[in-house]
């Protein structure tokens, strides 16, 4: 039997934007990517100054909110994958954050 190993590179991150509502992220292939911020609890619960206090990763490859704790990478975005934080881990932060 023979295997066919593929391998998928995803295209790295150029660009972030934020609105009320969306992630819209660019790419290094020149599409566009967005996903509600609702699919991340923790950008929901952030003021504008945290969620503009970001910076790319791994050569583009993710997106980190300092102030959030939080990571998002390129791939989870364009593979349409929301936020994978349990609620009991969630809900720990917003406690730390509410003291």
């Amino acid at each position: 039997m023979t295997t066919l190993a593929v391998d998928i590179t995803f295209p790295l991150i150029t660009a972030v934007e934020l609105t009320e509502d969306l992630l819209v992220i660019e790419l290094a292939d020149g599409r566009s990517i967005s996903a509600p911020i609702a699919w991340f609890p923790r950008l929901v619960h952030a003021n504008p100054t945290e969620r503009q206090n970001w910076r790319l990763i791994a050569k583009g490859q993710g997106i980190h909110w300092i102030d959030l704790d939080e990571d998002i990478s390129a791939e989870s975005l364009i593979m349409g994958k929301p936020s994978a934080e349990s609620q009991q881990s969630f809900q720990r932060w917003l406690a730390a954050r509410n003291t």
